[in-house]
């Protein structure tokens, strides 16, 4: 009986701590899922700051140097161009 007895014991500590380590899965599941939410906006933000940025480093080359401004407008020409090129492919 004591063999049977403590096979019972083992058993029953062996279920709990299954449940005790599903319950961290899950917990650990879901701070996975929040920090992976969290990079993702934090991703967006990052696109959208560099973004912003080279906006910025554009209006700020129109304003420098003559050099600066003269890459920049081509730079503009260049884009305008291209955009009148698919509007013009979008008319046919």
């Amino acid at each position: 009986m004591d063999a049977l007895e403590t096979l019972a014991e083992n058993v029953q500590r062996l279920l709990d701590e299954n449940k005790q380590l599903k319950q961290v899965n899950a917990d650990l599941q879901a701070t996975n899922d929040r920090q992976r939410e969290e990079m993702m906006r934090t991703h967006a933000e990052l696109v959208q700051l560099q973004a912003e940025h080279k906006n910025l480093r554009m209006a700020r080359g129109l304003a420098d140097t003559p050099d600066e401004r003269i890459t920049a407008k081509r730079h503009l020409d260049a884009i305008i161009a291209q955009v009148d090129r698919a509007i013009e492919i979008l008319k046919q």
